[in-house]
């Protein structure tokens, strides 16, 4: 299944015999809450998902955006009316990365059919909501595994026997800046992939064939072994979801640097060579 979904036709699936549930998960990095973004104006419908307390645990050794509990995760979204059988849509304001997010851990947990409202709430032309819906209690249950994950040490041999991809900024791939965490630089053996550049300047991802071309120039070709990891596991969901596009299976170092980083005794290089 296409894990991406256009503006059009989420109108035409809304209004037909099996109508996705439509979940908010606008989120911005060291941005205010969504929630009251949410309160202002959302997709008709729309259930707002916290991305910090819903689609992930609380922060510490394993990075910014560990995991969450899987049992908190499963009753999170039948809180917001997800069932087994029942389609998924998720969006975000327009940058793509909550939303990856949450289709992420969704698909991870075993649900089959999550999408990404391509372009996010800015794709949106229809009317939008401020009713604060009360959906029915889902029935998913999160079964773990469907998508690959990785652990720092996996990520630490991938980068030597496949393609593992860091999908920050440039600058702070080298190292030249880091705001956030306690050293800048990246994993070695990662090459620089910042997921801004699988999208149009509209947010849009671009065509297949050219992600496809793009991964294949950093290595990530058909049965090649790919990693993703980024500052916490939030850009590089949307890295993933690219590469899936792309028709390529790709792990989620889900820590990401944030966990990496952490660690005095993990390796650091900086500059734009991969070692």
């Amino acid at each position: 299944m296409k894990p991406i979904i256009s503006a059009s036709e989420l109108v035409s699936e809304s209004n037909g015999s099996r109508p996705p549930v439509l979940l908010d998960v606008r989120w911005t990095l060291g941005g205010p809450p969504g929630r009251p973004e949410y309160e202002a104006g959302h997709l008709p419908g729309a259930v707002y998902v916290d991305l910090d307390t819903e689609l992930a645990g609380p922060p510490g050794s394993g990075g910014r955006h560990p995991l969450p509990d899987v049992t908190a995760f499963g009753a999170a979204m039948r809180r917001a009316g997800v069932s087994a059988d029942t389609p998924v849509v998720v969006y975000d304001g327009g940058l793509g990365w909550g939303a990856a997010r949450a289709w992420w851990l969704l698909r991870w947990a075993g649900h089959p059919d999550v999408r990404v409202l391509d372009g996010g709430l800015a794709a949106w032309t229809g009317e939008l909501s401020k009713d604060v819906p009360e959906p029915a209690p889902g029935d998913f249950e999160p079964r773990p595994g469907a998508l690959g994950l990785l652990d720092a040490d996996g990520a630490a041999a991938l980068a030597r026997s496949g393609v593992l991809l860091d999908a920050r900024a440039a600058e702070r791939y080298r190292g030249d800046v880091e705001p956030i965490d306690r050293v800048g630089g990246h994993i070695p053996g990662a090459l620089s992939a910042p997921t801004t550049e699988n999208v149009a300047a509209d947010g849009r991802f671009l065509p297949a064939e050219a992600l496809a071309a793009r991964f294949a120039a950093l290595g990530a070709t058909e049965g090649t072994e790919v990693g993703v990891y980024c500052g916490s596991g939030v850009s590089g969901a949307h890295e993933v979801l690219a590469l899936t596009l792309a028709g390529l299976p790709a792990a989620l170092y889900a820590g990401s640097w944030s966990e990496w980083s952490a660690d005095p005794a993990r390796p650091v290089a900086t500059g734009p060579d991969p070692q």
